[in-house]
């Protein structure tokens, strides 16, 4: 397959070798052992706005995918990177801002290069900067990132050529060396194809090594570590199938916790030392044993991977490991109630947040926007509260957000409650509308600091409302069944009960997906629904349930309840909250 961009830099593709290249790509033979020769690999070279693969943008992406010698597809597009592109980078490489204005962004782009190359070996000539730009940008976007290993052609180069005959390995100078037909031109189409001959180049040299198989190669290579290939039959036993593998060390703790499409496959590559995070190198070392536990497809596999990182807490994994953790936006039980950050969920809350100070600041926002005390003394059985007001004698700045001119009755007061417990469920967005008024009164006074500081408070705050309600709205579903096509033309299938998952499994292609529904069902857990609006399911497995079953091609099979938002839910504010963020965006690229 070839896939390349026309002048309005719409990604278009073009067949070559297509049913070859997925029969061989899907082949379960271990890459490990398998001769280069027979081995797919795509050579990837980006063009960016800079260095950083933190803080700058891709520009254009070039692709080949390659295999026994032989070109067999090839992907090049322009990159819109939302932003503008330095001089010096366009002196360099000729891509201007006019080139790629109408290019499709990262997030349509990297999709299809991740299924042009999956099951492919990633190679790069200095595959850090490239795997780096496209590991942060597949982690930014929330876009599984399958590959796990890659080859860099300058520690090849470094490691099969002399300085005498390589003073330099820059792309330029090994192209000149070999005088490879296409020349790096800094288009990264161009270096990619570069990159290709000189890859071809260097692997001719270590043929004669006895350096056949992809396993070969990289344990001949000098950053592997022959201690890591050593403990390979760990491996022994792990099948070729999706799930859960969790790393054992002397004691029998957990060291570390993953999850696979191919537990086999996963777990071998530890053993060959590619990775490129040095923690995981260290935990192979200690690590004693491996269990796996299979699973019916990824959804499970990911539930899975959740509750042992919240069960065992290993060591090694960056991951939250405590995903019922967090912080609540809790509407009091007091008889003139406020608002407060809490631990503790209740039936009138907002969350989870993982961040206090962001709860505490969603809290100050909407309980001033509604009117709600924020003083701390206990209303007790009070029949008033009165908070004295400027005007009335009270302080100036800092006063309670409830502070008027004479006392307020519980009648003056509960339509204030009422307004915000309506923010929190959907059935009201007033709220909201006064707060963007807000914004624009500031604006027109010319205070564009403070402006600036409610924008993004009051985007961080539909931001998190919205993703309450979403969830919220799954979670108050007592069962429900979905499916979703598999690649072998069947059925992934998950009963989710109360945002938990319940019950998984699969209807093979071919096999009657009905009865398999029923007997899930039949077999699935039981769920308590416990307090708060995610009726006490965890965050982090309701999320990714969510977005499972929100996902293009996934069929509601059945429901207890109407699975939809309310109708004045903060999902209705998300086109402003992205402008708020581009904004904010901008305005920290500008310094």
């Amino acid at each position: 397959m070839r896939a390349t961009t026309t002048g309005g830099g719409q990604l278009t593709f073009f067949d070559l070798d297509r049913e070859s290249a997925d029969r061989r790509a899907d082949d379960d033979e271990d890459r490990f052992d398998r001769s280069l020769f027979d081995t797919t690999m795509v050579v990837v070279d980006l063009e960016t706005t800079g260095g950083s693969s933190a803080t700058d943008r891709i520009t254009e992406i070039g692709a080949v995918k390659i295999r026994g010698g032989e070109v067999i597809g090839e992907f090049a597009t322009l990159v819109d990177p939302g932003c503008r592109i330095p001089p010096k980078i366009v002196t360099l490489t000729g891509i201007t801002e006019a080139m790629v204005s109408d290019a499709p962004d990262i997030g349509a782009v990297l999709p299809s290069f991740v299924e042009f190359a999956r099951g492919a070996i990633l190679v790069a000539h200095n595959a850090r900067f490239d795997m780096g730009f496209l590991r942060n940008n597949a982690n930014r976007l929330g876009i599984d990132w399958p590959f796990h290993t890659s080859l860099c052609t300058v520690t090849l180069a470094r490691r099969i050529l002399s300085r005498d005959e390589a003073p330099s390995v820059r792309l330029s100078a090994l192209a000149d060396l070999f005088d490879v037909s296409v020349r790096p031109t800094h288009r990264a189409l161009d270096d990619a194809r570069a990159t290709v001959e000189v890859l071809h180049r260097l692997l001719e040299r270590v043929g004669n090594q006895g350096v056949g198989t992809y396993g070969e190669l990289t344990a001949y290579l000098p950053r592997r570590d022959p201690r890591l290939r050593a403990k390979r039959s760990l491996a022994q036993g792990v099948p070729s199938r999706p799930g859960v593998y969790l790393f054992r060390g002397p004691s029998d703790e957990v060291l570390y916790v993953g999850t696979a499409v191919d537990l086999r496959r996963r777990v071998l590559s530890y053993f060959t030392g590619g990775d490129p995070r040095r923690r995981m190198g260290e935990m192979v070392s200690v690590a004693t044993r491996i269990d796996h536990v299979e699973c019916a497809h990824g959804l499970e596999a990911g539930v899975r991977e959740l509750r042992l990182l919240a069960a065992h807490a290993p060591a090694y994994n960056r991951r939250s490991t405590q995903p019922h953790r967090g912080w609540w936006v809790v509407l009091t039980g007091e008889r003139f109630p406020r608002l407060k950050v809490s631990r503790t969920p209740t039936d009138d809350c907002l969350g989870p947040i993982g961040n206090r100070t962001t709860a505490a600041t969603i809290a100050d926002l909407i309980g001033g926007a509604a009117g709600l005390r924020s003083c701390t003394g206990r209303s007790g059985s009070a029949s008033h509260h009165w908070c004295r007001s400027e005007a009335a004698g009270g302080p100036r700045i800092g006063g309670c957000a409830a502070a008027s001119d004479r006392p307020l009755t519980l009648p003056d007061y509960l339509p204030r409650v009422a307004a915000v417990r309506d923010l929190m469920t959907g059935e009201s967005d007033e709220i909201l509308g006064s707060l963007t008024d807000r914004l624009a009164q500031l604006s027109d006074a010319r205070m564009f600091e403070s402006a600036a500081r409610h924008r993004d408070r009051l985007s961080t705050t539909i931001d998190v409302l919205a993703r309450c309600q979403r969830l919220s709205a799954l979670c108050r579903i007592a069962e429900l069944v979905v499916a979703r096509p598999d690649d072998q033309r069947g059925w992934e299938l998950a009963v989710i009960r109360h945002g938990r998952l319940a019950g998984a499994g699969v209807a093979r292609r071919g096999v009657a997906p009905m009865p398999v529904v029923q007997t899930l069902v039949a077999a699935a857990e039981t769920v308590t629904p416990g307090s708060g609006p995610l009726f006490g399911a965890p965050l982090e497995e309701t999320a990714l349930l969510y977005r499972w079953i929100t996902e293009p091609g996934a069929r509601i099979v059945a429901a207890s309840e109407p699975f939809a938002l309310p109708g004045a839910c903060a999902q209705r504010w998300s086109a402003w909250s992205r402008t708020a963020h581009d904004a904010r965006e901008t305005r920290r690229r500008a310094g």
